[in-house]
């Protein structure tokens, strides 16, 4: 057996090292003007999130162009990007292949929640030393906000959000006066002034809203772009497919997963996301998020749940098993919902995998 590689051993490497190879042309060919700081021109790092075939860079992000283009001409400017959408829109996906893009390193990285402190963004102190030499840059332990400053990269706040307000506004100075204080230490390594290439792409979930309202202060200090749900089916079969077999290769899962069961996943995510079936009828809808990750996810378990327990590529029949933990994730009545959809949405439809799925609806739980 051949032995793996340490890359291959991580189960999920930043985007600038699964697509090294794609950043490397793209940069060797890049003969545009690059914003200050940047490691590619705005171009190229357009075309390394929507695609080039020219250079083999395929497509990473599957969404309105002109979107990545707002997003870069934002972070070029004095402003931070805000991303924002319902759960599972791919805006994490989106914010690490731009910070990837534009600053190489994808990896200063902050994740919002009720815990989050100000140490985790800014800077903390190595106590040992501090107790021993007192505050000095030798016990200061930069965060990610620090170090994008120092370094001049692309700093990503994840759900921002659902950090408290008070941690939240820790952001106001380095974002509109591009300096960050160390009060505990004296001349100039009391300022840490932002070089050149230094901004922040944030995310927020829209069903957080209302949580942590940020301050208008600080959404002064960004632009905001939506990041919707893919609208078209075909596209977002595509996706969940392609993502699917690359999680299920690294998965050890010796089959890719069959089209014909993932369109019927994806049509059951689309119609309970939407509550409405493809021809136009109303119907229930989930109030748990039924998005293109979760598709992903749920194929992904899927196909494990066929290889290793029976060798094949995954049924319908898995489906029904699967879906059950995404759907009574929040709400219990959601799982009454989707018997519902299975004895009378899956029924009516032609296909064997459509019938295997209908004859599968009492694997549900209750």
């Amino acid at each position: 057996m051949t032995e793996k590689t340490t890359e291959e051993m991580v189960q999920r490497p930043p985007a600038e090292v699964r697509f090294a190879e794609e950043l490397d042309r793209l940069r060797e060919a890049d003969t545009g003007p690059r914003p200050p700081g940047w490691a590619l021109s705005m171009e190229a790092a357009r075309r390394f999130i929507v695609g080039d075939d020219a250079l083999g860079v395929r497509r990473k992000f599957v969404g309105d162009p002109s979107l990545i283009d707002r997003a870069l001409v934002t972070l070029a400017t004095s402003r931070g990007l805000m991303l924002v959408g319902e759960p599972g829109t791919a805006k994490s996906l989106l914010s690490e292949l731009i910070a990837a893009a534009v600053s190489g390193d994808s990896t200063l990285t902050i994740q919002g929640g009720a815990a989050t402190t100000e140490d985790q963004i800014k800077y903390s102190w190595n106590y040992a030393l501090l107790v021993s030499e007192g505050p000095s840059t030798r016990s200061l332990v930069p965060a990610p906000l620090l170090r994008g400053m120092a370094e001049g990269r692309a700093v990503r706040f994840e759900e921002i959000t659902r950090c408290p307000l008070e941690v939240q506004d820790s952001l106001l100075s380095p974002l509109s006066d591009r300096v960050l204080a160390v009060p505990e230490l004296t001349g100039p390594d009391a300022m840490v002034f932002a070089r050149e290439g230094f901004n922040v792409i944030a995310t927020a979930n829209t069903r957080d809203r209302g949580v942590n309202e940020m301050s208008a202060a600080l959404k002064r200090r960004f632009n905001f772009e939506t990041v919707f749900p893919i609208a078209d089916f075909a596209t977002e079969l595509g996706l969940v497919e392609a993502e699917a077999t690359t999680l299920l290769e690294r998965s050890g899962v010796g089959v890719p997963p069959r089209r014909d069961v993932l369109e019927v996943l994806v049509t059951t995510f689309r119609e309970l996301r939407t509550g409405m079936t493809g021809s136009g009828q109303a119907m229930d809808r989930l109030s748990t998020v039924m998005s293109t990750a979760e598709a992903v996810s749920v194929a992904h378990a899927v196909g494990i749940r066929g290889w290793f327990l029976r060798g094949e590529a995954g049924a319908p029949a898995d489906i029904v098993e699967c879906l059950a933990g995404t759907a009574a994730k929040d709400n219990p009545d959601d799982l009454a919902r989707l018997r519902r959809y299975l004895e009378q949405q899956a029924r009516r439809r032609d296909g064997a995998q459509w019938k295997a799925l209908h004859a599968a609806r009492n694997l549900l739980p209750g």
